[in-house]
């Protein structure tokens, strides 16, 4: 519930998000879910960031209850050079799909920008 932030007070639940989401888990190998989680929650990427030498659009909702938006997008903001950082108010972390025609506008005016 709080990867789409359906937990919040006035959400408008899904319940087909919540069923593809659940089934989409039960697809993945239970080691590769695993590290899935080690990766994302443990290991550090500053220096992988630090390589990247394009524009660079980030994009974060400043309610991700998954992965706190300080901790990510604001910093990689910071550490990716020539980096835009795009903060959607009230954002869950699964905002590519309960904010997709709002995420799908902005990257494709990212990729249009001249």
């Amino acid at each position: 519930m709080p990867f789409y932030g359906y937990n919040r007070s006035g959400a408008k639940v899904s319940q087909g998000v919540i069923d593809s989401f659940w089934q989409q888990g039960m697809l993945g190998g239970i080691l590769a879910l695993h590290d899935c989680v080690h990766e994302f929650s443990e290991v550090d990427y500053t220096e992988d960031l630090k390589k990247i030498d394009v524009p660079t659009l980030i994009l974060h909702g400043d309610d991700d209850q998954i992965v706190p938006i300080d901790d990510a997008g604001k910093l990689s903001a910071k550490i990716v050079k020539d980096a835009t950082l795009k903060i959607y108010p009230g954002g869950p972390h699964g905002m590519c799909t309960t904010m997709a025609d709002q995420v799908n506008a902005d990257l494709l005016a990212f990729l249009n920008r001249k």
